[in-house]
């Protein structure tokens, strides 16, 4: 064979076994398709409520996650999806109940709340309800003297 030739055999070899083998990825590059267990811990970072809208009874709480992302999936079977998903777990003022906040929209709203102090604690949560992480803010509404703990006019 002339030199040519065998240059372009050597070159169309090597693109078929490239083709075959893609190259292993590079220790220090980042994959979406990692297993679950091997992705950072999940992390919640919470902001203190907007001024201006708690003058008028409003809490405004920005947040925002990483190595997690806020999706409307529940349920035990989409606990391994990978990248993390999950949900907000949102407690008023220590109350016994909470809801959960499924949209990725990186602000949590209360509005309605008398004049007084509050805490807002909010919660990542896995799609069958596991609290991963949480963080709480405490605020006042501003406006008249607040009532006793417990008793709401």
């Amino acid at each position: 064979m002339n030199a040519p030739l065998t240059l372009l055999a050597a070159l169309a070899a090597s693109a078929v076994v490239g083709a075959i083998a893609p190259p292993a990825p590079a220790a220090a590059q980042a994959t979406p398709f990692l297993p679950l267990a091997a992705e950072p811990p999940a992390k919640l970072i919470v902001e203190p409520p907007v001024p201006a809208a708690l003058a008028r009874g409003v809490a405004i709480i920005p947040y925002r996650t990483e190595n997690f992302r806020i999706l409307p999936v529940f349920g035990e079977g989409a606990d391994d999806v990978s990248p993390r998903a999950g949900h907000l777990h949102v407690t008023v003022d220590d109350l016994p109940w909470h809801w959960a906040d499924a949209g990725d929209n990186h602000t949590v709203v209360v509005a309605g709340l008398p004049a007084g102090p509050h805490k807002v604690r909010l919660e990542l949560a896995t799609p069958s309800h596991k609290v991963l992480s949480g963080e709480a803010v405490a605020f006042v509404i501003p406006g008249e003297a607040s009532a006793p703990p417990g008793h709401h006019h």
